[in-house]
């Protein structure tokens, strides 16, 4: 006997069809675990955290606020952005980010009530 599995298929086929007609396709699904992927690494959580408080942010304040060098946050933030989870512009030489309304919802769910709720919207 197995602590995590049932010792007797019993299904219950009208829930769980029901519940199988409703999942996102693959490809949804998938997009949906890369942007959790993206979110997995604490770097990058770090810095998708800082973007909740504040519009915007330049690579350089991000560097700072992290204390993390230039070359790895603009590394991070281009997974961020890759991912739907953040987004970019550049203000002469600066390249300003923030994050997306997706990547507000995201962090809101990873991080809970760590994250400032009128900052996330």
């Amino acid at each position: 006997m197995s602590e995590d599995r049932c010792d007797l298929l019993c299904i219950d086929a009208p829930v769980a069809e029901g519940i199988r007609s409703c999942l996102p396709e693959l490809r949804v699904a998938e997009a949906a675990a890369e942007r959790a992927r993206a979110l997995s690494d604490p770097t990058r959580l770090t810095l998708a955290v800082a973007l909740t408080r504040a519009e915007e942010l330049c690579v350089c304040d991000l560097a700072w606020i992290s204390s993390r060098p230039q070359n790895l946050v603009s590394h991070h933030m281009r997974s961020l952005r890759s991912a739907g989870i953040a987004s970019s512009r550049r203000d002469g030489k600066m390249v300003m980010y923030s994050l997306t309304g997706e990547g507000r919802r995201l962090i809101a769910a990873v991080v809970g009530d760590f994250a400032e709720e009128s900052v996330l919207r």
